[in-house]
């Protein structure tokens, strides 16, 4: 894993000049790639990169960036992996003398016997990768096909630049740093900042799976290509459905899960795997073990809050594989003293709270290993959200009422205090999940209001419903299902997950885990996010991913082949922190500085009378805001931090 970071500037520059700078852009992500730095220039062109290396696959100089290709047309900066490389130097004709064993040579060789896009096409991995083409005076910007590894990039002025984070785009020369108020608001409805955009105006992050070209000498804003796009495979998947058995199903998901898994042990440095006794996690760990020779090392953290801490699950699943477990009981004072470091980790605004405990769990991994493979991308491909079924199933009774029952239902929700009907949930439905308490409060009052199922899923997975009403500039939000609306699907839970695998897996979940970990520069892997292995989770018929009410079943058909059930049939718990308490406690003094109204208005973006309010009523316990809340406090600290 590396970061990788440059810029073309169509009004050319002294090479003293530009040596510095690209210097400066790489050094903002060093902790990406501590290992070793590389920079080429092009005067003529106009054209800088830049490259810090975390060697993990040819620790030798063989491996350093930027690359250039054994014919000297393409110079490469590569961030990522590509396990099926070996089989790229395979299949040419006429391969060069080989320098190394890097996955990076490879890639350069199949640039100038198949061109970048077939190359990429051919491969399988996660990346973010800058390929300067010398022949064409062209610079191709290509990214993953799930979004596993981050591209940003953008013009400013007459200067392109592009690089792994936006920390390092900030300290060129170049670089404007207006906040985009639509991006702002987008951020504080969802607790992320939504593909294509960034938090900054012109700044753009390129959607997986495709590349987007820019010729020398001219400012130009090509459409990013798709080389793969998961809308395509769902659609294919639709018309040309799995048609085996169940025991068939099961095999097939094990061979290209166990090809993956075996495929992404490629490392040249300490190797292990977080595991939470979920699962996703428990179903990689256990095929690692299989596949393995020694004993897998495993990580987790604990909490002293029980309703928080999964560490006795995966240390169960631990012991029955036989790993080497670490795991970390993390005091409360712990995990706030991470919430300082988040505005500089993730570069911009970003409101998923489970990016604490996320943060120390890489930390903890990266004293023992240099790579962590992760469960991430189950609940994505086989229904394992319970958002889904919830959704799906109050939508189809709201449905089946009147328009006039309905109408008066909205209103009856919408008069009642929040904290009247938490209580009636508390009592009968939620139980023993206090942290989700305004989730359902809030799908509960827009179920009647909404005109289909993806109008009450958007509601449901949105912390701030309207924020431009507590913005000052106005900016709305915009989101729309149109891409998963078009996968040819009928079934309203199959249109929710591709939503999510386009959006909140690549714009929450994996950069949460990319951030989080890189910032000890750890290296995390995704094996379920194989492309192969999600282009067969969309040909399943939906009856494989939830049966008879029971989420994620095929992929516990084939945990429980490798792991007592007893051990991971357990209630999903999520991961996550008690943010809604620690508001009211330990947070308290730093919140309110942060929610005050000069804080907020004086020199923050919002509105600060409806802000306040909701602080008022979390204070006094009327209602739980932490969804709501926690964005508008990362927004605030992230502003803060870049003043």
């Amino acid at each position: 894993m590396c970061g990788i970071t440059g810029f073309l500037d169509t009004k050319g520059f002294t090479e003293e000049a530009a040596t510095a700078v690209i210097a400066r852009m790489a050094n903002a992500v060093a902790h990406r790639g501590p290992d070793d730095e590389g920079r080429w220039l092009d005067a003529r062109h106009g054209v800088a990169l830049g490259h810090k290396r975390l060697s993990i696959v040819d620790l030798s100089p063989a491996g350093h960036q930027p690359m250039t290709s054994a014919g000297g047309r393409f110079v490469m900066v590569f961030n990522g992996e590509i396990y099926n490389h070996d089989e790229l130097r395979a299949a040419l004709a006429h391969p060069p003398a080989w320098r190394g064993h890097s996955d990076t040579e490879s890639l350069l060789a199949g640039f100038e016997a198949f061109g970048i896009e077939e190359t990429f096409r051919r491969s399988v991995g996660m990346f973010g990768a800058a390929v300067w083409d010398r022949e064409k005076a062209c610079l191709t910007l290509v990214r993953d096909r799930l979004g596993e590894k981050p591209l940003y990039y953008g013009w400013q002025g007459a200067t392109l630049l592009f690089g792994s984070e936006l920390s390092s785009l900030v300290v060129h020369p170049a670089f404007l740093g207006e906040v985009d108020q639509g991006a702002l608001s987008a951020f504080l409805k969802l607790g992320y900042v939504p593909a294509p955009y960034s938090i900054y105006r012109g700044i753009s992050k390129l959607p997986p799976g495709t590349s987007v070209t820019f010729r020398s000498g001219a400012v130009t804003e090509p459409e990013p290509v798709a080389y793969w796009s998961l809308v395509e495979a769902a659609a294919r998947g639709a018309k040309e459905p799995f048609a085996g058995s169940d025991e068939e199903a099961v095999d097939e998901l094990e061979r290209l899960l166990s090809r993956s898994v075996k495929g992404q042990l490629m490392s040249d440095v300490p190797l292990g795997a977080f595991l939470s006794g979920g699962v996703d996690s428990s179903t990689i760990v256990a095929l690692m073990q299989r596949l393995g020779s020694e004993p897998v090392k495993t990580f987790t953290i604990g909490f002293a809050e029980s309703g928080f801490d999964e560490s006795q699950a995966a240390r169960d699943v631990a012991r029955h594989l036989g790993t080497d477990h670490s795991e970390l009981l993390v005091t409360p004072a712990e995990a706030q003293g991470v919430i300082p470091q988040l505005a500089s980790i993730y570069g911009e605004p970003f409101g998923d709270s489970s990016a604490i405990p996320t943060t120390i769990v890489a930390g903890l991994a990266r004293r023992d290993v240099t790579v962590a493979l992760s469960g991430d991308g189950g609940d994505e491909l086989f229904a394992g959200y319970g958002r889904y079924h919830r959704t799906t199933r109050v939508w189809s009774r709201a449905a089946s009422m009147p328009q006039a029952t309905r109408r008066m239902a909205t209103l009856a929700l919408r008069t009642l205090p929040a904290n009247a009907i938490q209580n009636v949930l508390m009592r009968f439905e939620v139980g023993q999940f206090p942290h989700l308490f305004s989730e359902r409060v809030r799908g509960l009052q827009a179920v009647f209001g909404s005109k289909d199922v993806e109008a009450l899923y958007d509601v449901r997975v949105s912390n701030w419903p309207d924020p431009a009403a507590i913005l000052q500039s106005g900016a709305a939000a915009s989101r729309s299902f149109a891409a998963a609306t078009s996968i040819g699907r009928a079934d309203p839970t199959e249109r929710m997950m591709a939503f999510d695998t386009l959006a909140y897996l690549p714009d929450d979940v994996l950069v949460k885990v990319d951030r989080a970990a890189m910032s000890h520069s750890l290296e995390t892997r995704v094996p379920l996010l194989d492309h192969r292995v999600v282009e067969f989770a969309w040909s399943l018929p939906h009856g494989f991913k939830v049966r008879d009410g029971e989420e994620k079943w095929l992929l516990k058909r084939l945990l429980h082949k490798l792991v007592p059930r007893e051990l991971v049939d357990r209630p999903k718990q999520g991961f996550g922190v008690p943010i809604h308490e620690w508001l009211r406690g330990p947070l308290r003094g730093w919140a309110e500085d942060l929610l005050s109204v000069e804080a907020l208005e004086g020199s923050g973006p919002f509105r600060a009378a409806p802000v306040r309010e909701l602080w008022r009523q979390h204070l006094a316990g009327k209602a739980d805001w932490q969804y709501r809340l926690w964005p508008a406090l990362m927004y605030q600290q992230w502003a803060r931090e870049r003043r």
